[in-house]
């Protein structure tokens, strides 16, 4: 069995699929834990402080969505990874997981082996962000150097204002992760500060103009993300 440090926590009501996905990433060295509802999963996540939650979205009681909008709100999961992986592909729902704080969303069926590259790679994502010695962000033709407030691409250096380069950072430390407009707004700006509604337009549209019109997604109604192999 391969070795591995990561602790997840599965939640999903129904057994066959939390016993059958438990199975799957043990065998790849994953330190595994479960759970059938909302309420266990957060009492769980509390005790055992998981690196990532895998979470079903339709479950009775307290589905997903509540269940990552409670934790969300605990500091200490604040960098949590929380993947939803759901039978449902209704826009609304996705929208509404991405709105609550998930890094990520997988629609069932999904091969284990899939899933666990995709958890892989978020975990990854996850070591670089937190590594003391990593303040240099590669995505594509894009590398940003955050202790020196450089932007270059394709190895030209970039000049970007304070918020924009904020913004861009932000955007940055979570790659393909879509922020909402409310979550850019209280990153950059804050929750106390009255910020005009196409304040955030301009930025993006400055920002674009100086590192490249397919860097930054629109993602309609919901916000924005970056192109990580731009």
């Amino acid at each position: 069995m391969k070795q591995n440090k990561y602790k997840i926590l599965l939640v999903d009501d129904e057994l066959d699929i939390l016993e059958f996905l438990q199975y799957n990433f043990e065998k790849e060295g994953f330190i595994v834990y479960t759970a059938s509802d909302g309420y266990s999963a957060i009492e769980l996540a509390k005790k055992i402080h998981p690196d990532l939650i895998v979470l079903d979205v339709m479950m009775p009681d307290l589905d997903g969505i509540e269940t990552c909008r409670i934790l969300r709100k605990v500091p200490e999961f604040n960098d949590t990874i929380i993947l939803f992986l759901t039978a449902r592909s209704e826009d609304y729902s996705e929208i509404a997981g991405f709105d609550v704080g998930a890094d990520d969303y997988v629609t069932k069926p999904i091969r284990p082996r899939t899933l666990i590259a995709r958890v892989s790679s978020l975990l990854k994502r996850k070591q670089v962000k937190s590594s003391k010695q990593a303040n240099e962000l590669v995505l594509g033709t894009l590398t940003i150097n955050i202790n020196k407030r450089v932007v270059f691409v394709d190895n030209k250096e970039i000049f970007l204002p304070k918020k924009e380069f904020k913004i861009l950072i932000l955007l940055a430390s979570k790659p393909e992760n879509v922020f909402t407009r409310e979550d850019i707004y209280k990153n950059i700006w804050g929750s106390d500060v009255v910020v005009g509604e196409r304040t955030l337009d301009v930025h993006i549209r400055k920002l674009r103009k100086n590192i490249g019109e397919e860097i930054i997604r629109t993602h309609k109604g919901v916000g924005y993300s970056i192109n990580k192999e731009a």
